[in-house]
């Protein structure tokens, strides 16, 4: 598996670059939420027809090194700084959950990196229990089960929940904690009209971690933004509605209002 040396640590991440004749549009980076990896996304989006797509770790998760970050712009700089490592120019930021608001960040702090935003299940405030931090550290079996269970919606296969907890129990505690004090501190609700990146947005609506509101939100407030709501899915809707988010994506991408 390919690593960069980035900031503070090592990124691990996979390419998938497909046949080069065939790609047909900039490079697909996808950024995975709090507590989780590149596993966290499917393989039907990881190896998506006629696009060079890439995963990655953020640090400390999956097999990337070093710390966490306690806020989003420390995040955006690791990803910008694995962009830099790459040589990659302009990129279309694929974003679940903190992934989501680590896209926002640098589409609003480095737009000509970003020639397009899909942003799923996230928001430009991220609606964060205050006590859920010390609770990852007090009492960190019980909320990892409590996350799980409402990150999932209803009816969705055993093994996928169970799969999920274990990948996020390997999360050291403090770099979850921190992954969440960063979605808690983050607010860019004011600054929505200044992405100027075209954005699809893609909402689940039965999210109890980020309401389908908050997917509204952002639709609503950037400029050249789209949604799509899958309905009967929850705050893993890449992992429940597969179909349906590939679908969404590829559709958007075909069009190319990007």
């Amino acid at each position: 598996m390919p690593s960069v040396a980035a900031g503070h640590g090592v990124i691990h991440y996979s390419d998938f670059s497909g046949q080069a004749q065939s790609v047909r549009w900039p490079p697909l980076l996808l950024v995975h939420g709090a507590g989780g990896s590149r596993l966290d996304w499917p393989a039907a989006l990881r190896r998506l027809p006629g696009a060079h797509v890439l995963t990655l770790d953020l640090p400390g998760h999956g097999r990337s090194t070093g710390p966490g970050r306690g806020t989003i712009e420390g995040y955006a700089q690791d990803v910008r700084l694995f962009l830099d490592r790459l040589g990659l120019g302009q990129v279309i930021l694929i974003g679940h959950s903190m992934g989501g608001a680590v896209a926002q960040q640098i589409a609003l702090s480095d737009p000509d990196r970003v020639a397009g935003l899909v942003l799923i299940a996230t928001g430009s405030k991220l609606p964060v229990d205050p006590a859920l931090p010390q609770r990852i550290l007090a009492e960190t079996g019980a909320t990892l089960d409590w996350i799980i269970t409402n990150a999932w919606g209803h009816p969705v296969a055993d093994g996928l929940r169970a799969q999920a907890r274990q990948r996020m129990a390997q999360t050291p505690p403090t770099v979850l904690r921190d992954d969440y004090l960063a979605c808690q501190s983050f607010d860019v609700r004011d600054r929505l009209h200044q992405i100027t990146a075209p954005t699809l947005v893609i909402g689940a609506a039965d999210d109890r971690m980020v309401p389908l509101s908050f997917s509204a939100t952002l639709a609503e407030r950037i400029p050249r933004a789209a949604l799509a709501v899958i309905q009967g899915a929850g705050h893993m809707v890449p992992l429940e509605r597969t179909a349906e988010v590939v679908r969404a994506i590829t559709e958007w991408l075909e069009a190319g209002v990007w």
